[in-house]
Order: structure tokens, then C-alpha cells, then sequence
């Protein structure tokens, strides 16, 4: 893995949601190379099963819809044990207009509050980091539209996918916030993949309105677009750390810290949307609970 050198992970176990393909797969592939324990939890356990195939190592399928909270919580529930690593990586983009099942928009549903729920409910097994994947497209948005978050009215699927992303950046802010003030050792990290020939892009967005062609000399493989996950999510970097591609726009490149736009970096906002989003869930921070787990013994 160019420009990452990850280290011996054995031991040590990831939850990667949405392993089985785009650049979640080649994620999981090389965090099982280096010796940790996979878990790959995916909507469609046939295709778990079938990209588990080709991971090396230790790994095993659970399952888990993120527009489903309470298949999030079956997940949860089930969960015993240490957690090292969760990477918060699977994702829908520019959708027709829809509800989750719980009513939420499609992408705001899924791609935040879905994440948002599963790491409240694991956080108090994580022993490392939460790593979140974001996208560039965070920076098609000005802001969270606290007031419509549906975007009813007013639905475009790019302003809903971009909102989705801020929120994955605003949620990545808030959470390094409240574990640096309950003294916990785990950090809070998010990655963006660039433009990646994943299963999201050449049907949808920029891939749905160019030729095949011209897409695949545009984007980088997802395997390049996995490296910005796997730097954050194995290098010793603080928390609240933002990686992306280092070529021109950040569309492709090797994996360097990125910038993010002022609205991504606004704690009010951070603030403002954990509140909101523990409402829509009902699910919260573990606070007190977290902070006795990693107390320094006397």
C-alpha cells in the first residue's frame, strides 16, 4: 500500500461497514494482511460472504443496514468484547429522493445518523479510534439545513450527498471533542477517498454524466482511494485528523491531511447537530461511563 506502511495488527479487531465493495474491500483487505481480525458488516451477507473470500486472515460477516436503526442496534447488542478499530465507511450517493425506514432523508439517514448510532452504541468497546469516511463533496454545501433536513421542497441528490458528508465531518469534530473532555485515549479521525472507480461513482455524479472511459482515466483505484482510511485509521496522528489524496483538488494522489471547509470546522454547528441527531436516533454519547472504562488505574 503506497505511502502507508501499516503495522502488525495482530490481535487487534476492525469493524469496517460496508467491506464488500468500493473502497471499503481493499480496506478490509489490507488491514487483514496485516494480522487484524476483520469484520465486515454489510446489508447483503451473500455478498459479505463473497468479498470475505478474498481478505486474508481472521475475518468473519455480521449484518447491519445503517437505514435501519434497529438492525444498528442489533448489531450493537451483539457486540462483546474489545474494538479496536471501527471505520465508519459505507455510504449511498446522489439518490433519487427517499426515506430510510426510520423517515430520515436517504443520505442524511444512512450515510450520518446510521454511523452516528453505531458508534454511540460500540464506543463503549473501542479501545483505538472511530474512523469516519467523508468526501470532498462536503464542500457542495454551505451548511447543515437544521431546518428542513429532509430537504423537502428543496431535494437535489448532490446538496443531499454533500450534506450527508458535512455531517460526517461535523459528527468526526464533535465526537474527538467530547472524548478529549471525558479523558479517553480514543480518537476520533475521518478520510476522504478522492475520486475513486468505486461502486458509487461511474453510475452516479460525475460517473453518471461523462463516458466510462474518460471516468477511469479520471479516478484512481479503489485501492488509491483506500488509503486515506487506512492512513488515519493505522498512523499515529491526533485526533480530529482529516486525510485525503495530495494531487490537485484532491481527486487523486497519495494520502496526505486535507483541509476542510470553515462550515466542516464550525464546533457550534458540530454541537448543534450531535444534539439533534441523539434526538432523531436516541442514542448519546456513553459520557461517564466511558470515561471510568479508561481511567488510569492507581
Amino acid at each position: 500500500m503506497n505511502a502507508v506502511q501499516i503495522p502488525d495488527l495482530t490481535g487487534r479487531t476492525a469493524v469496517i461497514t460496508g467491506a464488500n465493495s468500493g473502497i471499503g474491500l481493499p480496506t478490509a483487505q489490507a488491514l487483514g494482511r496485516a494480522g487484524a481480525h476483520v469484520v465486515l458488516a454489510v446489508r447483503d451477507l451473500r455478498k459479505g460472504e463473497q468479498a470475505a473470500a478474498t481478505i486474508p486472515g481472521s475475518n468473519e460477516v455480521r449484518r447491519l443496514d445503517l437505514a435501519d436503526l434497529a438492525s444498528v442496534r442489533r448489531f450493537a447488542a451483539s457486540w462483546e468484547g474489545d474494538l479496536d478499530l471501527l471505520i465508519n465507511n459505507a455510504g449511498v450517493m446522489n439518490m433519487p429522493e427517499g426515506r430510510t425506514k426510520d423517515g430520515f432523508e436517504t443520505h442524511f439517514g444512512s450515510n450520518h445518523l446510521g454511523h452516528f448510532a453505531l458508534t454511540n452504541l460500540l464506543l463503549p468497546y473501542v479501545t483505538d479510534r472511530v474512523v469516519t469516511v467523508s468526501a470532498a463533496a462536503h464542500r457542495w454545501v454551505k451548511g447543515i439545513n437544521f431546518d428542513n433536513l429532509n430537504l423537502t421542497g428543496s431535494y437535489s441528490p448532490s446538496r443531499a450527498y454533500g450534506q450527508s458528508k458535512l455531517a460526517n465531518l461535523l459528527f468526526t469534530l464533535e465526537l474527538q471533542r467530547r472524548l478529549t473532555e471525558a479523558g479517553s485515549p480514543v480518537r476520533s479521525l475521518a478520510a476522504h477517498p478522492g475520486l475513486a472507480m468505486s461502486n458509487l461513482g461511474p453510475r452516479t455524479g460525475l460517473g453518471a454524466r461523462i463516458r466510462p472511459v474518460l471516468f477511469k482515466l479520471v479516478a484512481q483505484t479503489t485501492e488509491a482511494g483506500a488509503r486515506p482510511t487506512l492512513l488515519v485509521a493505522t498512523q499515529d496522528l491526533p485526533g480530529g485528523s482529516y486525510a485525503g489524496p495530495d494531487g490537485i483538488s484532491g481527486m487523486r494522489g497519495e494520502p496526505t491531511l486535507a483541509g476542510r471547509t470553515t462550515a466542516a470546522s464550525d464546533p457550534a454547528a458540530a454541537r448543534r447537530l450531535w444534539a439533534l441527531s441523539a434526538d432523531l436516533t436516541g442514542t448519546d454519547f456513553p459520557g461517564g461511563e466511558l470515561g471510568e472504562r479508561h481511567r488510569p488505574t492507581q
